[in-house]
């Protein structure tokens, strides 16, 4: 509680932008686990991407093996079971007539349940490849639009800094993915862009508020770029950690209680994307977009210049909050 207070009040001054190496590593290593996820796994696309064929029924007094079973005596290789309250959700791959034919009687003996009460979708793999370029369409068009109004809304590095964290944000979700070996289905697109849409808000109140105090530095200012860019993050960090928290909650109440007392197979699919993206989204708006921003405007003369004064004098060597800590990230910049 006594934290709480304290990060409430702004009493505790939080040096993000001079751990930048410390945030860059983490992200490294947790980039670099997600695409060897992504390579030795790969994606466990749902039958909406590869196609194939979905039974679904009413079967209370049956056991996952059980119905696994009842498939594979039919002929079916590797059914995905699942169960959605009291129906069970059974995945395949693309199967004949015949054989849709033999499982739905064979369902139909084994559990009691009348023919026409197996509902049966067959789903081509074309159509998933369809649905696989209109995602990427949309993520594409989705990314173009972030970039033009980061652009004139506020500035072209700010937009690449941006970019970066949701790509970052992404990388990492579909990693976790992989080695979970959750099925990826429509639901779970939608959950990437809206986690994408999340991530891109935090960026935008932090970059709003960075444009405002850096407005003022100039020649006779008493903070570098990241001194300004620091304390500008920790005047936003309290709302950016409150809005994550009041949306994470629900978002686990169904991943954690809704698909494991409930089972919600269905909304796993999306809740974990959300889960995972919020986490993530919070953490790269906070330590991978505002640190690359101060990378990429200390480069520039304006911003060196400050630095290289304030290190002559003695006043670059207060932290971002003037509680002492060294700004040796300012300091470097200015002697390149």
């Amino acid at each position: 509680m006594g934290l709480g207070r304290r990060l409430y009040r702004g009493e505790i001054d939080v040096d993000f932008v001079g751990k930048w190496r410390l945030w860059y590593s983490l992200s490294g290593l947790l980039l670099v686990v997600s695409l060897a996820g992504l390579l030795i796994n790969g994606l466990n696309l749902g039958v909406e991407f590869r196609g194939g064929s979905v039974f679904s029924f009413k079967a209370g007094n049956a056991s996952i093996e059980q119905v696994r079973e009842t498939f594979q005596a039919e002929g079916v290789h590797q059914p995905i079971v699942q169960t959605a309250g009291d129906r069970w959700r059974v995945t395949t791959e693309t199967l004949a007539e015949g054989t849709t034919t033999q499982v739905q009687t064979a369902i139909s003996k084994d559990y009691s349940v009348p023919a026409d009460q197996v509902d049966i979708q067959s789903i081509g793999a074309s159509w998933g490849g369809e649905v696989s370029q209109k995602a990427w369409i949309g993520l594409g068009v989705f990314m173009l639009a972030i970039i033009l109004y980061l652009s004139m809304a506020f500035e072209p590095k700010m937009a690449l800094a941006a970019i970066v964290a949701l790509v970052h944000d992404l990388v990492i979700t579909a990693g976790i993915y992989a080695w979970s070996g959750f099925e990826v289905t429509p639901a779970t697109l939608l959950g990437f862009l809206t986690i994408l849409g999340y991530s891109l808000y935090d960026a935008v109140v932090v970059f709003d508020m960075i444009k405002e105090v850096t407005a003022k530095l100039g020649h006779t200012s008493k903070q570098t770029y990241s001194m300004a860019a620091n304390n500008a993050l920790n005047h936003t960090l309290i709302r950016s950690l409150n809005t994550s928290l009041v949306a994470i909650l629900p978002v686990a109440a169904i991943l954690f209680i809704g698909t494991t007392l409930l089972g919600a197979g269905t909304l796993k699919d999306l809740s974990l994307a959300l889960f995972v993206g919020m986490i993530v989204g919070t953490y790269s708006s906070l330590c991978v977009a505002t640190p690359l921003l101060v990378t990429l405007k200390e480069r520039e003369p304006k911003y060196q210049a400050i630095a290289r004064r304030l290190a002559s004098t003695g006043g670059g060597g207060k932290g971002s909050g003037g509680k002492g800590s060294k700004d040796s990230k300012s300091a470097a910049v200015a002697k390149g």
